[in-house]
């Protein structure tokens, strides 16, 4: 099947609001997540432990997709820029803080290297900083 590159991404995020499964026809087995989240194992497989966590402490969560940014070549091989926001609740301890019931939104900047239809690399980065001040707390030192 074939897929535009939006939906591919829509996919992808929406794997993260506590569907897994979602990622099977669109991620490689050995996928490589940079960096791993607190206690996930490399590769897909390891996506899920993390998209179970997330769910524990964050409810209603969603990413929104402001831009995608195609540098794929003719071959539909290369990278994509997503530019977006995670958007929820604290409703679980998260980084050791407890659920404040405060909703937040996080901004996200990924880059998804894709080969022959799907993703086997994805760097990200997370304003968690912002979210700790969203949510009227402090980072552990």
């Amino acid at each position: 099947m074939t897929r535009t590159i939006e939906n591919l991404i829509a996919t992808f995020y929406a794997a993260f609001s506590g569907k897994p499964e979602l990622l099977d026809d669109i991620v490689a087995d050995d996928w490589d997540d940079i960096p791993l989240g607190p206690g996930q194992a490399p590769g897909r497989a390891g996506a899920a432990s993390l998209i179970k966590g997330v769910g524990e402490a964050f409810s209603d969560f969603r990413i929104v997709v402001h831009q995608i940014i195609d540098g794929r070549g003719r071959d539909g091989n290369g990278f994509v820029g997503v530019r977006g926001e995670m958007r929820g609740v604290h409703s679980g301890e998260t980084f050791g803080v407890p659920a404040t019931g405060r909703e937040f939104q996080v901004r996200i900047h990924e880059f998804h290297e894709l080969v022959d239809g799907r993703i086997v690399r994805t760097w990200h980065l997370e304003d968690w900083l912002d979210w700790f001040r969203q949510v009227d707390a402090s980072p552990a030192h």
